[in-house]
């Protein structure tokens, strides 16, 4: 059993003795501040279990800079890879805190026009109608413009990724900095289309002298080393967010009920809008590997897997940390039980069944088949894998909406999407 797997099956055993303790009546339901506290305080262990491998992904790549080889490239990979679950099971943290939509875009935006970033493959093209910085090739140039300024990039910092390069232009495709940047410096473009394969960026890229491939290596390493320190930053901002007297924390047990209806909205947008659209039910439309979460490297399986254990987190009020120690407390289920046990009991099962059916997905990949080529056109039995994953977390969101119904929060609004909503609008 791989590592992710125990960490699913523990998780679905966690929860099912949550739903015991929850049968237990309205008597011992929590108060709105002790679910939120337990809220809080799995946001706090998420973000520095995601800080402590960014930390570790940022040690590896300052190895590989310093010395490139194909082991250090492959360390790098390796710790890009094992940063990712911790993070993901934080994402069920947006859409309901403010402080965490306003940040997220510098850590996890995607899809991204990489163009910007490094050189590209013929394919790829030369120029986009909707963004003039689709090929502008930072670490090529010194100088870039962008909305007819001149901006000067022949120093490449922390500060000139994210004040004026992320969304330059007020494009989101112009993503620059966080984990998909770094991704693409570690794998460069996946050409493979839907047949089997990754990036596979040459560890040469980052050589010095005769031995550098591609070209400005010593920048690309400055790109890389740039990159992964601010990602080590902006966790650490997230981090302060949420300890005793952070913001987000604050935010929440200010008005305790929109706090409620802040787990809900997060838990139901990742759900439905996000993962079972954005990121899963377009791609599956389009048969297009270009929107698949983490594209070049192959690692979507993991990605969407651990949005649905963090989601699944949340509710039942369990975290289990990257030590092995568990992080739990009264939770929103708790209250849900309160009110309404029979949905309770059925949001539970629908988001087992979500993470067992995005598990099925992650066993496929590990038996030879990559996200990309279970999306890929003509590929029934994928397909139909896929489907059944987004059509889990589709029946989740809409126990979550009675959820919110049973606890009369009014105020909560779930994110759609046109992959879902309006499907004719995707091919237009």
């Amino acid at each position: 059993m791989t590592r992710f797997a125990r960490r699913a099956a523990l998780a679905l055993t966690t929860a099912s003795a949550a739903m015991i303790a929850a049968n237990a009546g309205a008597a011992d339901a929590p108060t709105p501040e002790a679910v939120l506290n337990t809220y809080s305080d799995i946001a706090l262990a998420g973000y520095e279990d995601a800080l402590a491998k960014a930390k570790a992904l940022d040690e590896a790549t300052d190895k590989l800079i310093a010395d490139p080889s194909e082991e250090t490239m492959q360390a790098a990979r390796e710790a890009w890879k094992d940063s990712r679950p911790s993070y993901q099971e934080t994402e069920a943290f947006r859409f309901g805190n403010a402080i965490v939509d306003d940040w997220e875009g510098r850590v996890n935006a995607w899809p991204l026009d990489e163009g910007l970033i490094d050189y590209v493959d013929g394919s790829y093209g030369s120029e986009s109608d909707q963004n003039n910085l689709y090929t502008a090739n930072v670490i090529a140039n010194e100088s870039i413009t962008v909305g007819g300024e001149t901006v000067n990039v022949s120093t490449i910092t922390p500060d000139l990724l994210q004040d004026k390069l992320q969304e330059a232009g007020g494009i989101e495709a112009n993503v620059a900095t966080g984990y998909h940047a770094i991704e693409f410096l570690l794998w460069g473009q996946d050409l493979n289309g839907t047949d089997a394969g990754a990036g596979d960026r040459p560890y040469t890229d980052y050589a010095s002298g005769e031995d550098c491939t591609n070209g400005n290596c010593d920048r690309r390493g400055e790109y890389l080393d740039a990159a992964t320190d601010l990602l080590v930053t902006d966790l650490e901002e997230m981090v302060a967010n949420w300890e005793e007297d952070g913001a987000a924390r604050k935010a929440l047990l200010d008005d305790p009920k929109a706090g409620l209806s802040a787990i809900l909205t997060g838990m139901g947008s990742l759900s439905y809008g996000e993962l079972a659209g954005e990121r899963m039910k377009l791609g599956l439309l389009l048969h297009d590997p270009e929107e698949e979460h983490d594209c070049f490297s192959d690692n979507t399986h993991i990605s969407h897997l651990h949005d649905a254990i963090g989601i699944r987190n949340v509710y039942t009020g369990t975290y289990e940390r990257i030590d092995g120690s568990i992080v739990e407390g009264p939770a929103i289920a708790d209250l849900v039980a309160a009110e309404a046990p029979d949905v309770d009991e059925e949001l539970k099962a629908d988001l087992n069944a979500s993470v067992e059916e995005l598990q099925a997905v992650a066993d496929a990949v590990e038996n030879g088949e990559a996200y990309d080529q279970q999306i890929g056109e003509g590929n029934d039995e994928g397909n139909a894998r896929v489907q059944a994953a987004i059509d889990a977390l589709v029946k989740q969101t809409r126990t979550i909406e009675r959820a919110v119904a049973a606890l009369d929060l009014g105020n909560v609004t779930i994110e759609g999407s046109d992959s879902l909503d309006n499907t004719d609008a995707v091919f237009q």
